[in-house]
């Protein structure tokens, strides 16, 4: 057990299972046994840890230095972003060249395997690939051009006054001098580019160049960008003791130190520090770059999978930063949501909120129609509710307007009935229920060219989907049987007549009576299998058909079956835009589509409907990794960030299946149970201090 005195540290979430150990907060050091604890851990070498250290040796108890990892979250530490890497130091902390840190041991003794090797590789390109940094809020920044061609950029970086790293890393700010002053006798002509660093744009601290920086080959960046997309632009890289000089070798830089690095002295950077001969009697290895990155980000530092709170690696963490950074740069800016209740904006708040992101509520577009714009806003309305008044002032107003609605693998239990979902789409162009709308969904499969890792993916997922019987709403079913006497079986699922997705998506067979009108004159001697769509059945929606069986439509009506059965009973299934249709794909059912459902007119259907504005064919795996991997978000209830659709899919699969009585359960006890659902929704929201004018 690791015993800590500083209430900071004690409030980092999941803090024991980052360090693989138990940690108990000590709030009266001077009263307690200490024979049940291991160690004492504090902060790194902060000025703040003297109490901590002073008390390990009182006790005669280890101290353990603990600091950020190297990939540590989206957002900053100082706008109260969680780590999700630490790194554990029993000997010193990383950025502290006085003597040796568990780091340096590491480098120093380490044996590269194949194993290792790989990891490191892999990792060292998913980074590059993704522009991976410490902090990733930052948006990527293009520099200007050259004032002259053949012109070369040297990126100078700046860090905040009064860091550890520079003082442990043996210099000060006359390094910092030191530094700019070679940047420009040892590059000729070359645009000086001096980095501010990231708290110091945010206002929280200061650094050590001024704004009033004076040369003509001078230009101080103090925008917060990307750091990999920055040192991309550049040929050379000048730093004292920055993590950006690593950054830097990532991406095969020169790095010239004057500090002394924790990556310094292992013969990949051009070392100036006056006494970094003496350090390289400890440093007497030289490394290449996968052994450097091997020790310090596989080795040294601790990752959580944020997802599941559980012990994690550094792909976890890959993985958890590439989507959540990728989703901070979509909606970038300010958003206003329109007409969304209380009870909406708790459930699409996870969903939009991140580091860049500022979310704000308002009642009507009328209402915003008066309010002030950023410059980097966007309207996002729900669906096509208010669709042309929000179309009118978002030209006027020369904004963007999106769209959203729930995703395709939702939750256990009905949305009518004010289940939570778990996953949402967020459309810049359309929305995918539109076939007309031009959709980023459609722009995608028109578009989209997948790795060999993408589609073993959509094929993994694909086949779990499948194994795990899963479905948009998951609800369970009774048992039934199909006693269609070895005629063709037809499934004909039913939806909400007055739904956005038959109005839009199915304009010519516009109705259940309609499909099944048309399914049995074109199929007289099939067996047809017509089933109700859910809020129907639970009688939150329209469309309940009574006579099919008896007026011939329909050979069997089945209203309490688990969907999943209903497909697997099929051999075809025939749909206007349902869901449904895509669900029996999964299963390789062959689906008929009388509407313009987003995976029809793509190869995998029998299309009953013209889609001339989709040529291209495209597999199933294609079809499943952008309407299922891609195009949605996913968040799971008290999991902070956006998740992948595989954490969903494990998540509902664990929940069990909705049982399908509870469809039916209205009066009081159905009223009780969905005010109660949007209670919990509400007082979450009020505890998130979320604004809802």
């Amino acid at each position: 057990m690791l015993a800590i005195l500083s209430r900071g540290i004690a409030r980092i979430p999941y803090l024991s299972t980052l360090l693989g150990e138990e940690v108990r907060q000590i709030r009266s050091p001077y009263f307690l046994r200490t024979t049940i604890y291991t160690a004492v851990a504090g902060w790194g070498r902060r000025p703040s840890t003297i109490k901590s250290r002073t008390f390990a040796a009182r006790h005669k108890l280890p101290f353990i230095a603990l600091e950020d990892g190297f990939l540590r979250s989206c957002g900053l530490g100082v706008n109260g972003a969680a780590p999700l890497s630490v790194v554990m130091d029993d000997l010193n902390i990383y950025y502290d060249a006085s003597q040796p840190s568990r780091l340096e041991a590491l480098i120093a003794g380490l044996e590269m395997t194949p194993e290792l090797h790989g990891e490191a590789s892999r990792a060292l390109n998913l980074i590059r690939q993704h522009r991976l940094s410490k902090y990733n809020h930052a948006p990527s920044h293009l520099l200007p051009p050259p004032t002259r061609p053949q012109q070369q950029r040297v990126l100078v970086v700046d860090q905040t006054a009064g860091d550890v790293s520079v003082s442990l890393g043996g210099s000060d700010a006359s390094a910092f001098e030191q530094l700019l002053t070679a940047a420009l006798n040892e590059n000729d002509g070359a645009q000086i580019w001096v980095k501010t660093h990231p708290d110091v744009i945010s206002g929280k601290k200061q650094g050590y160049f001024g704004r009033g920086l004076q040369h003509p080959r001078i230009h101080l960046l103090a925008e917060d960008v990307s750091p990999l997309s920055l040192l991309e632009q550049v040929h050379k890289v000048y730093v004292v003791t920055s993590q950006m000089g690593f950054e830097a070798l990532m991406l095969g830089k020169p790095v010239v130190c004057f500090g002394q690095p924790w990556y310094a002295g292992w013969g990949l950077t051009d070392d100036r520090h006056p006494r970094m001969a003496a350090l390289k009697v400890r440093r007497s290895r030289q490394c290449s770059l996968e052994e450097l990155f091997a020790a310090a980000y596989l080795q040294y530092a601790r990752y959580i999978e944020p997802a599941t709170a559980m012990p994690g690696t550094i792909f976890d963490v890959i993985d958890w930063l590439a989507r959540n950074n990728e989703a901070n740069d979509f909606t970038r800016g300010e958003l206003w949501c329109v007409g969304m209740s209380l009870w909406k904006q708790a459930i699409v708040r996870p969903f939009l909120e991140s580091p860049s992101t500022r979310v704000r509520f308002v009642g009507t577009v009328e209402q915003l129609a008066q309010k002030t714009m950023a410059s980097d806003a966007k309207i996002v309305i729900w669906g096509v509710s208010n669709d042309t008044a929000a179309r009118a002032l978002a030209a006027t107003r020369q904004v963007p307007l999106w769209r959203m609605e729930d995703g395709f693998l939702r939750s256990v239990g009905l949305g009518s009935d004010l289940h939570r979902p778990v996953s949402l789409v967020l459309d810049r162009s359309g929305i995918y229920y539109d076939p007309a709308s031009g959709s980023d969904l459609e722009t995608m499969l028109a578009t989209q060219t997948l790795s060999v890792d993408e589609l073993h993916r959509a094929a993994r997922f694909r086949q779990t989907f499948v194994s795990l019987r899963a479905s948009k709403y998951n609800i369970s079913g009774q048992p039934f049987t199909v006693a269609g006497g070895g005629r063709r079986v037809l499934l004909v699922p039913g939806q909400v007549d007055d739904d956005a997705s038959v109005r839009l998506g199915s304009p010519v067979v516009a109705s259940n009576l309609a499909l099944l009108r048309q399914v049995r004159k074109e199929n007289p001697d099939a067996y047809i299998v017509y089933k109700p769509h859910p809020d129907v059945v639970s009688g939150n929606r329209r469309g309940e058909l009574d006579s099919l069986v008896t007026d011939g439509l329909a050979d069997q009506c089945i209203v309490n079956a688990n969907i999943i059965d209903c497909i697997l009973a099929a051999d075809e299934v025939h749909t206007m835009t349902s869901l449904s249709g895509f669900e029996a794909l999964l299963h390789e059912r062959v689906v008929h589509c009388y509407g313009g459902p987003f995976y029809a007119g793509w190869g995998l259907t029998i299309d009953h409907f013209p889609l001339p504005q989709r040529q291209r064919k495209v597999s199933l795996d294609e079809l499943v990794f952008a309407a299922i991997l891609k195009y949605p978000r996913y968040a799971l209830p008290g999991v902070a960030g956006l998740v992948s659709a595989e954490h969903v899919l494990t998540r509902l699969s664990s929940q069990g299946a909705a049982p399908a009585k509870a469809l039916h359960k209205k009066g009081l006890r159905g009223w009780l149970a969905r005010k109660s659902r949007k209670a919990n929704a509400l007082l979450q929201l009020m505890r998130n201090g979320a604004r809802t004018k």
